[in-house]
């Protein structure tokens, strides 16, 4: 791998601004939509140093980069990485990222509460909708503990 020899504090990649003092592997997570392990194997089909900084990334490396996560599969990584897998709409495999994923999640939850089912009311009413406990924590209100409003005064 040649690694370039200017540094660059802020590289852009899938319209998120990366931290360039990181290494690869870590600065990719911060794109929403890219975990760890897609990271791992973006930077292993580009054939780039995990533990290189950001920083130090030429732009032909950064555009492939930025090639491999928005279409992994045509880079040769398996569909099983991917986030969006049988849409509902298309029934193909895909993965979304940044404000893509964002639109996606929304729209879900919204089919989710348009056809009326027990996740769908959940989160339109704003209780916990994975099965978390909602006796005492998930409070969102300022009432919490017993109320002294009727207690009287003693003197």
């Amino acid at each position: 791998m040649k690694v370039s020899k200017e540094f660059s504090r802020i590289v852009r990649i899938c319209g998120t601004d990366l931290d360039g003092n990181r290494p690869l592997v870590h600065a990719l997570t911060a794109v929403e939509g890219v975990g760890t392990r897609l990271a791992h194997a973006a930077v292993k089909v580009a054939k780039l140093d995990p533990q290189t900084r950001m920083g130090y990334l030429s732009i032909k490396d950064a555009k492939r980069l930025e090639a491999i996560i928005k279409d992994p599969t045509a880079h040769g990584i398996p569909t099983w990485f991917l986030n969006r897998r049988k849409d509902r709409t298309t029934g193909k495999d895909a993965h979304l990222i940044g404000s893509d994923l964002a639109l996606q999640r929304k729209m879900d939850v919204d089919f989710l509460k348009k056809i009326e089912t027990r996740r769908g009311v959940r989160h339109a009413l704003g209780l916990k909708v994975r099965g978390q406990r909602t006796k005492t924590t998930g409070r969102k209100t300022l009432a919490i503990g017993v109320s002294k409003k009727g207690v009287a005064r003693r003197r």
